[in-house]
């Protein structure tokens, strides 16, 4: 009997965040202390990691760094702390949008795994008050190969825990994992990377790559894994119809397409902030300081995205890309922002450059707005 099966065998669960508010993969899901303080949160349905590579990437402070600004100020006045791991901007009053020069995270792909086994043998996760575990939405990034790699490992911790990460304790378990793994395919500050999502025949190999490891997921399995895929702004129709395009050539793979989820959307490159003195407000790996535009100044366009992805994907003639849903980022600060996110058909609401300002406490703030 051949032990392997397409996927669409596998047990299938509906991709589902309860309540539908989260994190993004952002330098405030980088720590242990900050998966479990999100986790820890009654007020979110499921925490995202910081975008980790096989490798661990070579973060610098000086070369990796955000700042806060203010769009109607025109400047940034913050200072950055480049004694920590990433050059880190202060919170001031009024300066709710946010530029990067980041990268990914310095913590590798296994060492995060690693760390959520430990986490869920452990007390570290306050799991009771839970009727079911939140999903740790582990972003991943790399050639395709890697990612596939990265779906194959996530499968594995998923039905056979034990047989990476052998339980130092007899009774300890780690069944109450959930996972789910975004393909950041978006991030537009690494030197000459420009990101995959802006091309199909990229985007293919990716979807094509995770594809092909769900198709050989042993008989043994009962747990299927959610994927998705982070893309970047995207600015026109074409740009739109690449994306779908490269969706429904998927269902044509061994056992449909594989995609449960888009991402929308992650910072919009190309941006230039400046100091007071006309300088550039950061440091950046080409000395540049263009980074990444995110925060309430992504907001008008992060609506556009998730509006015109849902549009297309609802009028697909594939059931299959027509049920991926959309997690919505780009500026949910507050209820309105997360009000105005859902309205236009996003299936749960991220939390990125509020987070990095106001902390976890963010979410209570969005979930009472709500209930006013």
């Amino acid at each position: 009997m051949d032990p392997k099966h397409s996927h669409s065998s596998v047990s299938k669960h509906l991709f589902s965040i309860s309540p539908p508010l989260l994190n993004s993969a952002n330098p405030w899901a980088t720590s242990e202390e900050d998966l479990k303080a999100l986790y820890n949160c009654p007020y979110t349905g499921a925490v995202t990691i910081r975008t980790s590579l096989w490798k661990a990437f070579n973060q610098h402070p000086n070369t990796h760094q955000y700042t806060f600004f203010s769009s109607s100020r025109g400047h940034a006045t913050a200072n950055i702390n480049v004694d920590l791991p990433e050059g880190r901007g202060e919170v001031l009053p009024g300066e709710t949008s946010s530029l990067n020069t980041l990268g990914y995270s310095p913590i590798a792909f296994e060492e995060y795994v690693t760390m959520l086994v430990r986490m869920s043998r452990t007390s570290a996760l306050q799991t009771k008050q839970l009727d079911k575990p939140k999903p740790f939405i582990v972003s991943v990034t790399g050639s395709a190969a890697e990612v596939g790699r990265c779906c194959e490992h996530l499968l594995e911790v998923l039905n056979d825990p034990d047989k990476s990460y052998p339980a130092s304790d007899k009774d300890a378990t780690s069944s109450g994992l959930d996972l789910m793994m975004e393909i950041n395919l978006s991030c537009p500050n690494i030197p000459d990377k420009p990101p995959p999502a802006y091309d199909g025949a990229s985007l293919t190999e990716y979807i094509t790559a995770v594809g092909d490891e769900k198709a050989k997921t042993p008989e043994t399995y009962t747990r299927g894994l959610h994927v998705g895929i982070k893309t970047p702004p995207y600015t026109y129709q074409g740009q739109f119809q690449v994306l779908i395009d490269a969706l429904e050539r998927s269902t044509s793979l061994n056992g449909g397409c594989p995609i449960s989820f888009i991402t929308a959307t992650n910072t919009l490159g190309s941006c230039l902030v400046m100091d007071g003195k006309n300088d550039a407000a950061l440091g950046s790996a080409n000395g540049t300081g263009i980074g990444g535009l995110a925060g309430d100044a992504l907001h008008p366009i992060a609506l556009g995205n998730v509006k015109t992805i849902r549009s297309l994907l609802d009028t697909s003639p594939h059931p299959d890309v027509k049920s991926i849903s959309i997690i919505g980022i780009g500026g949910v600060s507050d209820a309105a922002g997360y009000k105005r996110m859902m309205s236009v058909g996003a299936a749960a609401a991220g939390v990125g450059t509020a987070l990095g300002r106001d902390g976890v406490g963010i979410f209570e703030k969005i979930t009472h707005g709500l209930e006013a």
